[in-house]
C-alpha cells in the first residue's frame, strides 16, 4: 500500500529533531503492526489550502500509479487560520481537493492542529470544526486532533519552547497517537490491508 501525506509543515514535521513528525510515527507504528507500506510526505512549509489545491493531484498521480494501492492523507489549514484567510475560502479549497482526490482513491482527512497566539487558536479550531462537518457531509473519514493536542501539556510546552507553531518530537508523537487511536483512521487503514 502506498501513501502520500499531503498538507504544511505539521505534515512535513517541521521542529522535530528526528525528522518524524507525525506521519513518520505513525508509518512506523503501522509496519509493527504488519501492515505493508510506502509513505510519501509532501508536507509543504507554509503552504496555504490554495496551494495545496494547486499541487496535490499532480504529485499524488506521480506516486501512486494505477498497478499499486494507493491512498492519500490530508492534513492542512493552520496557515490559512494564521493568515487570516477567510473560512468560506479555505473550506472551498477542501472540498475540491476531497471531492477530487475520493474519486480516485481512499482519503483521510486529519484535522487543524492548535497554533499557540489566541487569535490563531480561536481560528483553528473553528476551521477544524468545519472540516469535520465537510467531511461528515462528503463521506471522507476525519479525525480531530485539535482538542486532544490542547489538552497536552507536551505538544504547548513544545511549541511555546521552539517557533510558536510547531511542537518537537514529543508533540509529534502525541498528534500520531491520536491519530493512530481514533476508530477512523483504524477502519480506514484496515479496510484493505
Amino acid at each position: 500500500m502506498r501513501i502520500c501525506f499531503v498538507g504544511d509543515s505539521m505534515v512535513n514535521g517541521t521542529g522535530d529533531p528526528a525528522y518524524l513528525g507525525w506521519v513518520g510515527r505513525v508509518l512506523q507504528d503501522e509496519r509493527r503492526r504488519g501492515i505493508e507500506l510506502t509513505g510519501y510526505n509532501l508536507g509543504v512549509r507554509r503552504d496555504r489550502s490554495d496551494q495545496i489545491r494547486a499541487r496535490w493531484r499532480a504529485e499524488v498521480e506521480a506516486r501512486l500509479p494505477a498497478e499499486f494501492e494507493g491512498r492519500v492523507v490530508f492534513s492542512f489549514g493552520a496557515n490559512d487560520a494564521v493568515q487570516e484567510i477567510p473560512s468560506a475560502a479555505t473550506l472551498g479549497h477542501a472540498e475540491a481537493i476531497l471531492a477530487e482526490a475520493r474519486a480516485c482513491w481512499p482519503v483521510f482527512m486529519v484535522g487543524v492542529v492548535p497554533i499557540e497566539t489566541q487569535g490563531a487558536r480561536g481560528r483553528c479550531g473553528a476551521l477544524d470544526r468545519a472540516f469535520a462537518s465537510l467531511c461528515d457531509r462528503l463521506g471522507v473519514p476525519f479525525v480531530s486532533v485539535f482538542d486532544g493536542l490542547m489538552a497536552t501539556p507536551v505538544w504547548r510546552d513544545e511549541v511555546r519552547a521552539g517557533d510558536g507553531a510547531h511542537p518537537a518530537a514529543g508533540g509529534y508523537n502525541r498528534m500520531a497517537e491520536i491519530v493512530l487511536a481514533s476508530s477512523a483512521w483504524q477502519r480506514w487503514i484496515r479496510s484493505a490491508a
